[in-house]
């Protein structure tokens, strides 16, 4: 397996995940720039390739740590190369994108996996699966956080440029869609510089609200809660201590990849596969034409 990109992502998650597998073979690093290729493949122990078609050639599969319209592009390229992909969220840089991408790798026939990190904790999927028998009316998400604020460790230029709902809303809009049934419609307000607010119509109509933001310099973190006659359940990972988050984390990486090569073996997408993305994406799409008060 290897990785394309040497950003921060690929230096505070994907490169360590790889390196640290017992169910991949981590075998090399591509990046358009070479220099901070290099120096992870080296801290991990492999090679940083010339050319992405060499990491092509040398790999089974291949995951993304470039922002999204790059890793559109790139991993259409690699399912048309036989690889599976193992993609970061959101999965295009706009809905287009992430269309585009799921018909390549339909067409190609190659399995397909996103990383939405937080349903692969385990508190996170204790609480989906309490969430789906809990008979409730609905419920509310909030993520907080700063990877949008000029020169913090996530603000990257398409985060910076995009704001938080392209950056957060997947998160929050998985979580509410897995507790609570599909999201079939959505209604935004606010501004993706600042602070955005949705309401959330569900399949089996319960619904839901959601305030994020990514340029507020707080402990960020994912919340979740779903009401009902009962009571409610909560999720607060922005609440965990540094060593429940530090093991969440690690338990994530392993589950990430062990699930992934499992969908490899079997060549059958995991569930969360790049159309859980283009689903997210639709709706962070019709969220921002309101937003920009073009629909």
């Amino acid at each position: 397996m290897g990785l394309v990109g040497a950003g921060p992502w690929a230096h505070l998650f994907t490169g360590p995940m790889l390196a640290a597998s017992s169910d991949v073979e981590f075998v090399g690093i591509w990046s358009r720039r070479p220099e901070p290729a290099a120096g992870l493949a080296q801290h991990h122990g492999v090679r940083a390739l010339p050319e992405l078609d060499d990491l092509f050639d040398a790999c089974d599969a291949i995951t993304f740590s470039v922002p999204p319209s790059v890793q559109a592009t790139l991993a259409a390229r690699a399912a048309a190369a036989g690889l599976a992909v193992l993609l970061d969220k959101p999965v295009g840089g706009n809905l287009a994108q992430a269309e585009a991408l799921a018909a390549a790798i339909d067409a190609a026939g190659v399995v397909s996996q996103a990383i939405f990190t937080n349903r692969y904790f385990d508190s996170t999927r204790a609480f989906i699966a309490q969430a789906r028998a809990f008979d409730s009316y609905g419920g509310r998400a909030a993520f907080f956080g700063d990877g949008c604020v000029p020169g913090t460790y996530f603000a990257t230029p398409w985060r910076v440029a995009e704001g938080g709902l392209l950056d957060l809303g997947p998160h929050v809009l998985d979580s509410l869609d897995a507790a609570l049934g599909t999201i079939l419609s959505i209604k935004a307000t606010g501004d993706p510089q600042r602070l955005v607010l949705l309401e959330c119509e569900h399949d089996n109509g319960r619904i839901s609200q959601a305030a994020l933001s990514a340029t507020t310099k707080q402990a960020g973190g994912l919340m979740v809660e779903v009401h009902g006659l009962e009571g409610k359940l909560s999720l607060d990972v922005s609440a965990f201590s540094p060593e429940k988050s530090a093991a969440e984390f690690a338990t994530a990486q392993r589950t990430i990849l062990s699930e992934f090569a499992a969908a490899v073996r079997s060549g059958t997408s995991h569930e969360l596969d790049v159309h859980r993305g283009v689903h997210l994406q639709r709706l962070i799409e019709d969220a921002s034409h309101q937003l920009a008060g073009t629909k």
